[in-house]
């Protein structure tokens, strides 16, 4: 007769795979912490941040006008989407959906640092208006509020 089933050995590597991932996780937020946004500060970007940053605080996010700020910002504004894949406009076509969860969270949290530079900026509504402009479901756009509950209770 055989010993009946221990599952201990089986938990604790699966608990170890868990660990691991979430590692993994961990650093590459860790990397993408250190190298957010850096373009900004170099040649290509930083002229014309310079000069369309301090408009932001007069301008509605999604409005007409923030839309123009956007279009007048050209090569700097398309350098820097290129350069970052936690925006949409990175993957091209694809859009959201050539991104991966990391991705998505960056971009979530960039938008709750963004939206301090409006003086009526708001997480909750960026992610309702971004909904229409990149195109994600209800089920993102739920759990991207949640996500946005837990930022703004930081």
């Amino acid at each position: 007769m055989s010993e009946p089933y221990d599952s201990k050995a089986d938990t604790l590597e699966h608990i170890q795979h868990v660990r691991d991932g979430i590692g993994e996780a961990i650093q590459e937020l860790a990397y993408r912490a250190k190298i957010h946004d850096r373009t900004k500060l170099g040649p290509n970007e930083k002229p014309t941040f310079d000069r369309v940053t301090p408009l932001l605080k007069g301008l509605t996010y999604g409005s007409p006008e923030y839309k123009a700020s956007l279009e007048s910002m050209g090569p700097a504004l398309a350098h820097h989407y290129a350069s970052h894949r936690h925006h949409p406009e990175h993957f091209g076509e694809l859009g959201m959906r050539g991104m991966n969860l990391v991705d998505a969270l960056e971009m979530v949290i960039d938008w709750h640092a963004s939206v301090k530079r409006h003086a009526d900026g708001d997480l909750h509504r960026s992610i309702e208006l971004n909904q229409k402009r990149f195109g994600y479901d209800d089920m993102l756009k739920a759990m991207m509020h949640n996500t946005a509950d837990w930022l703004l209770a930081l």
